[in-house]
Parts: structure tokens; C-alpha cells; sequence
């Protein structure tokens, strides 16, 4: 494929099907993370990533801090939940850190989660971005019992990473059927990068 073609590419939102795993993620959406190129039209990640950083650097409470940084990170992506999981490697669970919008019921269905179940875990599993269009009407078993009672369409988990090591997953999740583009995944790719060399 051409580089010109390949940059036009990244503009087009992933399709919209049940799930994409992480084994269909493009892998020039990875290159591109770790060499710093990013399309021009992305989201002003550079700006969140800015604040964030400073949101961070501020130290205090660690679920307070990372609750606002999750704030800055959904008003970016137009979505209304978001959660901020840690990874316990020993366990092979994964731990909420933080969340944002997201109802009782949900909270308890989340608040820990195994490797290779729901949405983080599969993250964990694949090391790879997950997204689901809708997970109202997934299909394909990602989604895990009562997931689907906390009103959330469309879904993206993405892995949170300490130098080579996935250290927990930041998700974002609205309330309508969504496709994410390939460069809303880079840019969510990349907060999680900031966040996992920061604080988790």
C-alpha cells in the first residue's frame, strides 16, 4: 500500500461490525504510536495529553487524580463513561482504578475483572485495542453478564502501558452505536501511554 494511500486510511472510521479485536487492529496504527506520527485531524491529543500531564505532575490522591484526567479524556472523545483499570499480574485480574459516569449495577459488574473476560480483559489478553459498535446487541460473548444493563453502545478499551509492560487498560464507552476511527484509537493509545508512565 502506498504511504499516501495509508495516510488516507487512517481518516475513515473502523467499520462497524460486532467487535474488533485486537488481532484486526491495523498494525500501522502500533508503528505509527511508537514512531510519534499522528494524522493531522486527530483530536487534539497533544492539548489533552498537555493537561493531563499537568493533572498528573500535581500528585494528591490517586483516584481522584486519575478521575480527572478519565473527565478531560471523555469530554475529548464525546462520551459519557469511562473506566481506568489495574492490572495485578500475579492475579490476572485487572482492578478499577477510576471511573466516570458509569451506574451502580455497572460498578459492580466492573470492579474486577478476569484477564480474557469483557472488554479490559480481552485487552489485557490480546494486548491489543478492543472496540465494540454496540454492546447492546454484542453477539460475539465479549461482553460479560450485566454489561449490557449499563446503557453503554459503543465501546473502546485500550492498554495501559509502562515502557514494555501493560500495566491496566483505559476504556471509553458512550451511549450510542459508535465506530471508532483509526486515529481516535492512536490518540487514546497514546493518553494511556502518558498515563501509564505518570501514575499507574
Amino acid at each position: 500500500m502506498s504511504s499516501l494511500r495509508r495516510r488516507k486510511s487512517r481518516h475513515r472510521p473502523i467499520p462497524c461490525g460486532n467487535r474488533l479485536d485486537a488481532l484486526s487492529v491495523p498494525l500501522w496504527i502500533i508503528a505509527d504510536l511508537e514512531s510519534g506520527a499522528f494524522p493531522a485531524n486527530m483530536p487534539s491529543v497533544n492539548e489533552l495529553s498537555a493537561q493531563i500531564d499537568s493533572l498528573l505532575k500535581i500528585g494528591g490522591q490517586r483516584e481522584i487524580v486519575l478521575e480527572q484526567a478519565l473527565r478531560g479524556v471523555l469530554k475529548q472523545f464525546h462520551s459519557e463513561t469511562g473506566a481506568i483499570h489495574r492490572l495485578d499480574e500475579e492475579e490476572q485480574m485487572l482492578h478499577l482504578a477510576a471511573q466516570v459516569g458509569l451506574p451502580e449495577p455497572m460498578l459492580e459488574v466492573i470492579k474486577t475483572i478476569p484477564v480474557g473476560k469483557g472488554i479490559a480483559g480481552e485487552t489485557i489478553a490480546k494486548n491489543r485495542p478492543v472496540t465494540i459498535c454496540n454492546l447492546q446487541t454484542d453477539s460475539g460473548g465479549i461482553a460479560r453478564p450485566g454489561a449490557k444493563h449499563g446503557g453503554t453502545g459503543g465501546a473502546l478499551c485500550v492498554p495501559i502501558r509502562h515502557g514494555n509492560k501493560t500495566v491496566g487498560t483505559l476504556g471509553v464507552g458512550t451511549v450510542r452505536e459508535r465506530e471508532y476511527s483509526a486515529a481516535e484509537i492512536n490518540s487514546l493509545l497514546e493518553i494511556a501511554k502518558l498515563i501509564g508512565e505518570k501514575f499507574v
